[in-house]
């Protein structure tokens, strides 16, 4: 391998001598935050990326490996929203003196998890709001702040996100969705190199149905 070095994915900083890109998931400590192997954000750290992130509302933040995550980012977890189906949205339960008690789970509009799949590039200061489910493969472009669920392979952009196209036909997404290559072992990955980084779309074509 390169260098003669081995990718180590337990390791902080994957680029020696430069501390503002950094694997992300040896350095999480919250237990609600799950992030996969190699994905990296342009930081020096990344649970501040994680906002409103209470542990009283249970939910997770899910990332999956290769994912690479720019400068500026934001995911805002449950805690961001407020009750709506009353007269008032102030959340007077969360502060000093007043007279109220949390409202039911029922009356808060909780959105679940939040889901990030895999080889996912999410764009300089983009937003990913509560509960969103992000496919394999998708780009989500810079500023964009991304309140519904992203399909894989697909390029969103803009406030609110839309979809610009897909990356690639329906034939070569579902290859790509069936051989996982991200969930190879690393020498494997080294070796797909070639097809991973190929623009002929044909050839990739052919090789991946050779190795299903």
């Amino acid at each position: 391998m390169k260098d003669g070095k081995r990718p180590d994915p337990n390791i902080i900083h994957p680029i020696s001598g430069y501390d503002k890109k950094i694997y992300v998931k040896p350095t999480i400590k919250n237990p609600n935050i799950i992030v996969g192997d190699f994905t990296y954000i342009a930081d020096s750290e990344f649970e501040s990326h994680v906002t409103h992130h209470y542990e009283w509302n249970s939910d997770k933040l899910i990332i999956g490996k290769f994912c690479q995550i720019a400068s500026g980012v934001e995911f805002v977890m449950n805690g961001a929203n407020h009750q709506m189906n009353d007269v008032s949205t102030f959340p007077f339960y969360t502060l000093e003196g007043w007279d109220m008690e949390p409202p039911a789970a029922d009356d808060l509009p909780l959105k679940g998890d939040t889901v990030i799949g895999n080889d996912v590039w999410i764009g300089q200061n983009a937003v990913i709001l509560p509960g969103v489910h992000i496919g394999d493969g998708a780009i989500i472009g810079a500023n964009s702040v991304v309140g519904s669920n992203v399909e894989p392979y697909t390029i969103v952009i803009g406030n609110p996100a839309n979809m610009l196209r897909k990356r690639f036909d329906e034939e070569l997404i579902d290859l790509l969705l069936k051989f996982k290559w991200w969930d190879r072992d690393i020498g494997e990955i080294n070796n797909l190199i070639p097809i991973l980084t190929c623009s002929d779309l044909d050839k990739v074509k052919k090789e991946l149905r050779a190795r299903l």
